[in-house]
């Protein structure tokens, strides 16, 4: 083979990867545009607090680089969502879990909401070392089973608990030493623990939104984790995030275009025994 047609055939396979990658970006953008387009359309509450904001800020971020509208509104409960909404509300409060459950509950109301799609997401400032996961899933499970009994024409999306980084460098190293975990070891471990009672119950069954899934895998694939006396938990990925728990820009875009996905791919429902309000 001529030295001519070895660097031709060099370029040509460069050609074709060039091609081949904006191919594939702008086979992203076109499922991007489409997956806003879907949920655009579409009547959703969310419940949150300062994780979440992170997260809207994120859809509102893909939403304005797709040039496809999503309207957002912040509402006092899910009867002020109005058509082609997507609705939230802060549920009260950090560090309590269960009052955020019936938070959720007073903001869903009694009577039949009309919205197509609900969720409402803890923060990892509600885990401790000390959190009983089983007691609080359960009360989640009694919270959501009487939601869509009201709500029957309503898919509900179940969201893992968020987590944080690790403590690290000379502090991990000294508590360890000690026989202590490094802050935010036992934490991830009772958020996993909460979090693997909900793929359990819901994983291929009902729509998941894993954020502690994106936030503990790195972007080249692997995943971030701790130990503690044997046991593994996830950990968040430093570069996620600026202070340890709340999400960056690289953040939450990664966890903002899941969310997208995840709301896109739920059915619409149909229209027959649809409640509406």
């Amino acid at each position: 083979m001529s030295a001519f047609q070895t660097v031709a055939g060099t370029l040509l396979a460069f050609a074709t990867v060039g091609a081949s990658a904006d191919a594939f970006a702008s086979d992203v953008d076109v499922n991007l545009r489409a997956d806003l387009q879907h949920i655009a359309q579409r009547k959703i509450f969310f419940g949150h607090r300062s994780v979440g904001r992170n997260l809207l800020d994120g859809v509102s971020q893909l939403s304005n680089t797709a040039g496809i509208p999503v309207h957002m509104a912040e509402t006092q409960n899910a009867g002020g969502v109005g058509p082609a909404t997507f609705g939230h509300a802060l549920v009260d409060r950090n560090g309590d879990p269960f009052l955020k459950i019936r938070s959720f509950e007073q903001a869903m109301g009694q009577q039949p909401t009309g919205l197509d799609i609900a969720l409402v997401k803890f923060c990892y400032v509600d885990f401790t070392a000390n959190t009983d996961a089983k007691a609080l899933f359960s009360r989640y499970q009694t919270a959501i089973n009487d939601l869509k009994a009201r709500n029957p024409g309503t898919a509900f999306v179940h969201v893992t608990a968020p987590l944080t980084t690790v403590q690290g460098g000379f502090k991990q190293s000294l508590k360890r030493l000690l026989g202590r975990a490094p802050y935010g070891t036992l934490e991830n471990m009772r958020r996993e623990e909460y979090n693997s009672l909900m793929r359990e119950a819901y994983k291929g069954r009902e729509p998941i939104f894993d954020i502690a899934r994106i936030e503990s895998t790195a972007p080249d694939g692997s995943a971030v984790s701790t130990e503690w006396n044997g046991n593994v938990a996830p950990a968040m990925f430093p570069s996620y995030t600026d202070d340890g728990g709340h999400l960056n820009t690289t953040g939450r875009l990664r966890a903002a275009r899941e969310l997208v996905s995840v709301l896109a791919a739920i059915p619409d429902q149909p229209v027959i025994g649809k409640q509406t309000r």
